[in-house]
């Protein structure tokens, strides 16, 4: 099954941009305004900083243009705007930082970024236990 695969692979890194994008989707739907000027400065700010983000992933010594994959191109893209869409919508909604100012929204937000990580390391003590590896 692909998403088993995928989970059973996931390096430790994409395991906390996964959290974030957690995060940012809870706060995006309890919080979520239909403003079409909030979504299109978000892909407008994506398009610029993704383009100078991706720009700057290349090897200037070489000369040349190497295009990274597709998945962490994408992701050059998808962080300014969930970046500057956050921003936007919770500008006047009383956050700390990062965090949303009632107990239920930070508890929902750890509670599921803690169900992830257990769905995430029992599919690899999984994996682990039927190759027989520690």
């Amino acid at each position: 099954m692909p998403l088993i695969r995928y989970l059973q692979n996931l390096s430790t890194g994409r395991t906390i941009l996964w959290c974030y994008f957690i995060w940012w989707l809870l706060s995006i739907v309890n919080h979520f305004d239909g403003t079409p000027r909030i979504w299109l400065t978000s892909v407008g700010l994506s398009a610029i900083i993704g383009a100078a983000l991706l720009i700057s992933t290349q090897t200037p010594a070489s000369g040349r243009w190497i295009w990274p994959d597709r998945w962490v191109t994408f992701r050059l893209f998808l962080m300014p705007f969930c970046v500057s869409s956050f921003s936007a919508l919770v500008k006047s909604a009383g956050y700390l930082l990062i965090f949303p100012p009632t107990l239920r929204e930070n508890a929902t937000g750890a509670s599921l970024i803690a169900l992830f990580l257990l769905v995430v390391w029992s599919v690899k003590k999984t994996a682990h236990a039927a190759i027989g590896t520690p």
